[in-house]
């Protein structure tokens, strides 16, 4: 067999069907379009159901994929074998081929499948087995008869094996299943019963599905009286990258392969462990790697970590995997270390992974914050009520108490499972049900995978606590520019546009206090966050919103106890993020400012970005701002912090602020009275605008203020993107990291950078020459001997020939040598430069004036390799598309001549 890294064995598969007339598509989401029946895409003919109902017609009626799938329900015994199993998994690739439509059935498939195996894999022919629905006569005489298996490895199943159907009605078929024989030498003989019973001798690495028959009744029995015949059968097939990998490899465990192992040698470098110490605590190791792929592509496809459908999931996998890096002595987070270990393997084919690596990352480590912060304390009780128990003799952990642990410490039931059972003890799991029944109907239930609160919604719960006297006719008392901490109490809480009396670690809500210091998106400033707290809970505030005048909620989640309203809450705004956004909002103003002084009064604001990490400003201006000009406005901007002016904030008049000169966002309307922002010193007023948001209190405070790109939104509006503080300082260490490192790269220093590159340019311009010289010479002697060699055969003397890496500059030379070396004749020459097929035809003068033209010989030849030209009739040249198909192309140039020639 072939030994091949799971990379070789994906695109091996995938070539061999395009090869074969199959489109290649990618893989979808595994969060399902348009089919609310599905918690996750568990299979590869997700993306092609509609396609094989009838209801999509593509324009392709064979196919190939590699797809993401996921099948974890989360209860416990989907999660459990994950670790113990060599080959149980949570997320998993699965290799198909598909044929709609009734492109091919089963022969064809059958014969895919077993050429794959056998000629392309090359597994022994005598170490596969193979199972066939029992009635299902056709498929056994095709794999005896037509591909010659032996009658002794096919084994006949029931329906419950090998039996397809999408539902109690509608497609269904028999399926065939191909297995690998880990003991050939228990014999042929053996393996018929073997398969029937289930042995562990074998694995199954490919599923031959045959949608062959529309169920038109449910039929529990399987007594095929209400199949018929669908019009246009199809095939769906499936093989687990995962596994077929391991057999190929010879490994006894799918983690052995390099999908898991370089994820568990990540974890090992932090644990510090020998290969022997590793290998004896194996099991957490699996748990992690497994999870966190999982955690890594569900991530990916924007299912984040909450509280309930698919997020819990995310949530699930990622505190299961930090439970189980307990074990192994982790403390702090370590799974976003470690992810990076999953996108090195996997980013290669899935490149959304390196794309979106940060914000992966970054999303794990958040949860696993979140899980540590209480998993501690969650330890502590379960252990302390898990010793009380054996004291008393008993040997189950109460449903009420499992769900305390969830709904208070953020303790998943999976995981108070594990604990448990480790213990050699069982969970109450119906009392646990019971209790978290009961929860949902006291919170108020709600979808499963949540719903959208309308503006209704929101007025009608304003409209309540006005009536209920927790909030005055001004609503939500707003205090964003006074001290940045509160303490209140909870007079409402919401999910899924309802109010509820309680919510619970790992939920996702929105809180209302009477009255907030947390800044709500404005004028491009973005929202605070932070965290509320009372007695024994913590909310983490992650974004604000007003839904509706009057009413202001926090949105966020639960991250520890069990919040109620009414309860006494303390709110603290995270004043190290609203630091860097102040900085980045005052920029914005020097920025304005800076922009109309150098380029015109013309600029006004047309949009802006005020977030933590940088500022985006879009203004008027009808051309691209040159970099001369852009390095002066940062200069001037930077000039003013240094200075160090006063900025100060007052509310006036909106009639008095237009008088002074304050200049108002475009497009925006105000009230009567208005907050002003204006920067100034000694009389010198830098800069006086309408403003809602929050700014630093004197410009020295911005920090150094740095242009990082300028560029076109739209006719006639530029948008300037720009850092300040700590965002500046960190892309200024990086800039002189990478001067250091080139210079290092050099040989040289970070001042004489400039003047070594420009040394360098002018060495390579040199050698480059020098090697061009030599290319034309070589091309010159093999020119020389291809002329030796012209073809007489078809009446006309021709040269054709493919050189290697030619550029079009020397092929053009060719034409001119060969015309004043042969006195009559056609050249057709091809080379193939950075994977772009070229061509060039030459024809002699003599052969013109008889009808040949060279601009029209080569349009047929470049059409085969994809691509067009033409020229004059004595020399034309054309590129293409493919550069395999050069050659044929070449092989055609002989007879295309000979046509024209005689026409």
């Amino acid at each position: 067999m072939k030994a091949m890294t799971s990379a070789e064995v994906r695109e091996t598969f995938l070539s061999f069907f395009e090869e074969h007339g199959h489109r290649r598509v990618a893989s979808s989401s595994l969060v399902p379009a348009n089919d609310p029946t599905l918690l996750f895409t568990n299979s590869g003919m997700v993306q092609f159901k509609d396609a094989f109902l009838g209801l999509e017609h593509r324009d392709y009626s064979r196919a190939t994929t590699s797809q993401k799938c996921m099948r974890v329900s989360g209860k416990h015994n989907d999660l459990e074998e994950v670790g113990p199993s060599p080959r149980h998994h949570t997320f998993f690739e699965m290799l198909g081929n598909f044929s709609f439509g009734g492109d091919y059935f089963k022969l064809e498939a059958m014969q895919f499948a077993y050429q794959l195996l056998t000629q392309v894999f090359e597994m022994p022919p005598d170490r596969l087995a193979f199972t066939i629905y029992e009635k299902d006569d056709e498929s056994y005489d095709l794999w005896t008869k037509e591909i010659g298996i032996d009658p002794r490895r096919i084994a006949r199943m029931g329906p419950k094996d090998n039996f397809w159907q999408m539902a109690e009605t509608g497609p269904c078929g028999p399926n065939s299943e191909i297995f690998w024989d880990f003991h050939p030498e228990r014999g042929i003989d053996s393996i018929i019963p073997d398969l029937q019973a289930d042995s562990d001798r074998f694995i199954e690495v490919w599923n031959l599905v045959f949608m062959q028959f529309n169920r038109t009744q449910s039929d529990p029995e399987h007594t095929g009286q209400w199949d018929k015949p669908l019009p246009n059968p199809g095939v769906d097939t499936g093989m687990g990258l995962e596994r077929v990998t391991s057999v190929l490899n010879g490994v006894s465990s799918n983690y052995e392969t390099d999908l898991f192992m370089s994820i568990i040698e990540a974890t090992q470098q932090l644990t510090g462990d020998s290969d022997e110490e590793r290998d004896a605590n194996i099991i957490p190791y699996r748990v992690i790697a497994d999870h966190l792929r999982a955690a890594v592509f569900l991530i990916s496809d924007s299912v984040l970590p909450g509280a309930k459908g698919r997020n819990a999931i995310t949530r699930l996998v990622l505190r299961r995997a930090a439970r189980f890096g307990k074990k192994l002595g982790f403390n702090e987070p370590f799974l976003g270390q470690i992810a990076d270990a999953v996108i090195d393997v996997m980013g290669g084919h899935y490149t959304e992974l390196v794309e979106r690596a940060e914000y992966i990352k970054q999303a794990i480590t958040q949860e696993e914050m979140r899980f540590l912060r209480t998993l501690e304390r969650g330890l502590t009780e379960l252990d302390a009520e898990l010793d009380a128990l054996e004291k008393d003799g008993r040997t189950q952990l109460p449903g009420k108490s499992a769900f305390y642990l969830k709904a208070t410490l953020g303790l998943p039931i999976q995981v108070t499972k594990d604990i448990v059972e480790e213990r050699g003890m069982t969970v109450d799991m119906a009392g646990f049900q019971a209790e978290e029944d009961r929860h949902s109907e006291i919170s108020g239930g709600g979808q499963a995978l949540g719903e959208i609160a309308s503006v209704e919604d929101y007025a009608r719960i304003l409209d309540e606590l006005q009536s209920e006297g927790l909030l005055g006719e001004e609503g939500v008392i707003y205090t964003p520019y006074a001290e940045p901490v509160i303490d209140d109490q909870i007079i409402a809480l919401i999910q899924n546009g309802q109010r509820v009396e309680q919510v619970i670690t790992g939920e996702k809500a929105e809180l209302v206090m009477s009255t907030t210091p947390f800044y709500v998106e404005a004028g491009g400033q973005v929202s605070d966050t932070g965290i509320i707290r009372g007695d024994g809970w913590v909310f983490e505030v992650e974004d604000m919103r007003r839904p509706v005048p009057g009413l202001i909620v926090h949105v966020g989640e639960i991250v520890e106890g069990a919040p109620q309203v009414g309860d006494s809450a303390h709110g603290e705004v995270d004043m190290t993020r609203r630091t860097h956004i102040t900085r980045n909002h005052t920029g914005t103003h020097l920025l304005h400012a800076a922009l109309r002084n150098r380029l015109g009064t013309h600029v006004e604001q047309r949009g802006s970005l005020v977030a933590p990490d940088r500022l985006r400003f879009d203004f008027s201006h009808h051309e691209k701002v040159n970099k001369d000009a852009l390095k002066d406005i940062e200069t001037e901007v930077n000039e003013i912090i240094l200075a160090n002016f006063p900025v100060v904030a007052e509310e006036k008049s909106l009639k008095q602020a237009r008088e002074e000169g304050a200049m108002a966002l475009f497009g925006e309307k105000y009230g009567d009275r208005v907050r002003t922002i204006v920067i100034a010193q000694n009389g010198n007023r830098y800069s006086y605008e309408l403003c809602g948001g929050i700014h630093v209190k004197e410009t020295s405070e911005i920090g150094p203020f740095i242009i990082v790109s300028e560029g076109s939104v739209s006719a006639g509006i530029r948008r300037i993107e720009a850092l300040t503080g700590q965002g500046a300082l960190d892309y200024i260490n990086r800039q002189i990291d990478t001067i250091h490192h080139v210079a290092a790269q050099l040989g040289t220093t970070p001042d004489n950078i400039v003047q070594r590159v420009a040394t360098i340019q002018d060495e390579l311009t040199t050698q480059r020459r020098h090697i061009e010289r030599l290319q034309r010479d070589l091309a010159r002697q093999k020119f020389s001997q291809m002329v030796e060699q012209i073809d007489h055969g078809n009446g006309v003397p021709t040269l054709i020939a493919q050189v290697d890496d030619v550029p079009m500059e020397t092929l053009r030379e060719m034409s001119d040598w060969f015309r004043s070396k042969v006195e009559s004749g056609v050249m057709v020459i091809g080379s193939v430069v950075d994977d772009h097929p070229q061509l060039i035809v030459a024809v002699t003068d003599d052969l013109t004036k008889q009808g040949l033209h060279a601009g029209k010989l080569i349009k047929p030849i470049a059409g085969i390799i994809g691509g067009g030209g033409g020229g004059r009739p004595t020399m034309a040249q054309a590129g293409g598309k493919d550069s395999s198909k050069l050659p044929e192309a070449l092989n055609q140039a002989s007879r295309i001549i000979a046509e024209n020639y005689q026409t």
